[in-house]
């Protein structure tokens, strides 16, 4: 069974038992919804509330109703199952984007790497053409993802290709 890693337990809040998870997770309201199971080292844990609170993604899990009980989960990463997204047909994740082939308009192919944050809201693919090239992923040149045909068509600006070996 694929995981995907969701986010980090940062911290508890309050004294209930409700737990802090740092995550940049794209899907988060089908990651983190209510009747829905998490993993953390292996165990699988039943959330029984999701809220958002400044910058951080708040559940709780079925069980654990006191701060005492969840403390050894501070700084454990929280992982779900893919199946249990129900991602639709449009819905890609980023690690399903790596070894996607990306086209330009002239017909040159290359191959994603990597997918890196170049700061906290701005992803971006290293895609070995000729050379290497590095695409923002929210960007006017990416054109087209086809999930099926796994395939991405960009519009690159003159000139970040290099024709020379």
């Amino acid at each position: 069974m694929e995981e995907v890693y969701i986010g980090k337990i940062v911290n508890t809040h309050g004294i209930k038992g409700e737990l802090r998870i740092l995550s940049d997770f794209l899907y988060k309201e089908k990651a983190f919804k209510v009747g829905t199971n998490i993993i953390v080292d292996y165990n699988t844990y039943l959330i029984t509330s999701y809220r958002r609170h400044k910058n951080f993604d708040m559940i709780t899990l079925d069980g654990y109703s006191n701060i005492n009980e969840v403390l050894f989960l501070k700084g454990k990463k929280v992982y779900k199952k893919k199946r249990e997204l129900h991602l639709l047909e449009n819905e890609i994740l980023d690690s399903d984007l790596i070894s996607f082939q990306v086209i330009d308009k002239n017909n040159n192919c290359g191959i994603i790497k990597e997918i890196f944050y170049a700061s906290p809201t701005n992803k971006i693919i290293r895609v070995e053409f000729a050379s290497e090239v590095l695409i923002p992923l929210a960007s006017p040149m990416i054109k087209k993802i086809d999930p099926k045909k796994k395939q991405i068509e960009v519009e690159l600006i003159e000139g970040m290709i290099s024709s020379e070996n």
